[in-house]
């Protein structure tokens, strides 16, 4: 007979009939509660990011390959090294290897016809400022939308994009996407605003050089003491990167951004994300969409 549920249940999830489940890690470091306390408050000290127990795993994944990159066998050690040279380059690596990139072309796409609407009588140069730029599909989203909208007077329109993730703002300046996700978008957008790749690049599609032009891609964080980018800017994008945060640095951000805005600037937040309760700085103007207070 079979072995019974209880003793399947047993066994590592690895070695049951061959297969393991979704989300288990073959283990050959030991990430102790210890180690992953200090990785918590490293990461929010540096980043803001607050990782929540749930995303042991995750951290455990992404670490372990910066370990093995030296040789290492324990994560106190990786720390340790970190600790000891505050401005090595490795902190970069370290942040790099714990932010979530998730997005896509045109995601959330109701706040887009509300830039379009928000920029097509503005007179003067219109500058937007993505603050969560990612891998690039949402400032590239922001561009063609002004593209759209504002026809002969596009060159007048900028988009800053910053991001703390240095390899997702490599991908970003490259402008170079799987074809599959180029594809979500109509026709006849990716026919004025993209390059099919062919011979090496065939399945891959790149942003035309002339909407790359349009977006300003800088590396920047958002917990530093000092912006390296200056307002006043038109619409501030700051989606799906405030829930990595905790109230206090939500606020903080918040109070730094109204400043830096037209006194009629708007502010777009993710899905998930609610301004109202955390900074007096903003008001709600419609579905995750905000103004100065």
């Amino acid at each position: 007979m079979g072995e019974s549920v209880n003793e399947l249940a047993q066994r590592p999830a690895s070695t049951i009939n061959g297969w393991s489940s979704y989300g288990t890690v073959d283990r050959d470091l030991e990430l102790t509660d210890t180690d992953f306390h200090r990785i918590r408050e490293l990461i929010h000290k540096r980043a803001g990011i607050v990782l929540a127990e749930h995303k042991r795993e995750m951290v455990y994944s992404r670490l372990a390959r910066r370990l093995r990159h030296y040789g290492l066998t324990q994560f106190s050690e990786y720390l340790a090294r970190l600790e000891r040279r505050p401005d090595a380059k490795e902190w970069e690596a370290f942040t790099n290897a714990l932010t979530t990139n998730l997005t896509a072309f045109f995601r959330e796409s109701h706040h887009f016809p509300q830039l379009a609407d928000h920029v097509r009588d503005r007179h003067g140069p219109i500058r937007i400022w993505c603050s969560a730029a990612s891998t690039g599909e949402e400032p590239y989203s922001i561009a063609i939308t002004l593209a759209e909208t504002l026809g002969t007077r596009t060159a007048d329109a900028k988009v800053t994009a910053t991001d703390i993730d240095t390899e997702a703002l490599a991908k970003a300046r490259a402008g170079i996407y799987p074809i599959e996700q180029v594809h979500k978008m109509d026709e006849a957008r990716i026919k004025r605003f993209f390059q099919r790749g062919t011979g090496g690049q065939a399945g891959m599609a790149r942003v035309r050089p002339e909407l790359r032009a349009m977006v300003d891609f800088q590396e920047l964080n958002l917990l530093a003491s000092g912006w390296s980018i200056k307002g006043p800017f038109d619409v501030i994008f700051c989606r799906n990167i405030m829930i990595y945060f905790d109230k206090k640095t939500q606020a903080r951000i918040l109070e730094r951004f109204a400043p830096m805005m037209k006194p009629d600037g708007l502010l777009f937040a993710g899905h998930s994300e609610n301004f109202t309760y955390i900074s007096q700085a903003f008001r709600l103007r419609g579905q995750t969409v905000y103004t100065v207070a």
